[in-house]
């Protein structure tokens, strides 16, 4: 019985990406029984989709939990829904893919909904002392390209896994390079950041929550 979880590589000007640090650390932990299998996703608009369905149908999970970095963002954000659009902002994905306004799939599925329990997630992580929120937006890069093409397949494939997906912010380490960067000491801002630790164990009650969901 396993637990599928994705990361993803570092992209745009991030050297390290916490989410592809989860799942390494949390690949081969058992939670109630059930093995989790920690893998890394391209930053690659053609290609993350495919990995990820090439993951389900090798693994068969209990549950999926997909896993990306929002930088901007002072805690750990439970996604509630992916929307059919790529936009990559000003970001380009890691094979310089800068799609605009473009359809996931083609059709008229506006967005799915994470099938995970998100509120009881939240509500979870909060009482264990670990700044959390449900978040209305994944935005249009590849953490929604993710949420929302692997609910499609769910849903064509007929499989009723739960599945969704979780930012997470930087690190204590990476925020404070940043700053370094940035001129912290002549008063630029510090990004917010949660400790490594304290992700992985939100992802850990995040499996378990919806196990017992």
């Amino acid at each position: 019985m396993t637990l599928l979880l994705t990361g993803y590589e570092p992209f745009g000007d991030h050297d390290e990406n916490p989410s592809a640090m989860v799942a390494r650390e949390l690949d081969g932990e058992e939670i109630a029984g059930h093995e989790i299998s920690g893998h890394v996703l391209p930053v690659q608009f053609d290609r993350t989709a495919s990995e990820m369905q090439n993951l389900i149908e090798t693994h068969d999970p209990t549950a999926i939990v997909a896993t990306g970095l929002a930088a901007g963002r002072a805690g750990i954000s439970v996604e509630r829904v992916g929307i059919n659009v790529n936009d990559c902002g000003s970001t380009p994905d890691n094979a310089d893919a800068e799609p605009r306004n473009e359809r996931i799939r083609p059709g008229n599925q506006a967005g799915f909904f994470a099938t995970l329990p998100v509120v009881s997630v939240v509500e979870e992580l909060l009482e264990r002392g670990i700044p959390a929120h449900v978040s209305n937006t994944a935005g249009t890069h590849l953490c929604n390209n993710i949420l929302y093409s692997t609910q499609a397949y769910l849903e064509a494939e007929k499989l009723d896994t739960p599945m969704g997906f979780v930012h997470l912010p930087c690190t204590p380490g990476m925020a404070a390079q940043r700053a370094r960067d940035g001129n912290g000491t002549s008063g630029a801002s510090v990004k917010p950041s949660l400790s490594l630790a304290m992700q992985a164990e939100a992802i850990r009650r995040t499996f378990d929550t919806t196990l017992n969901g």
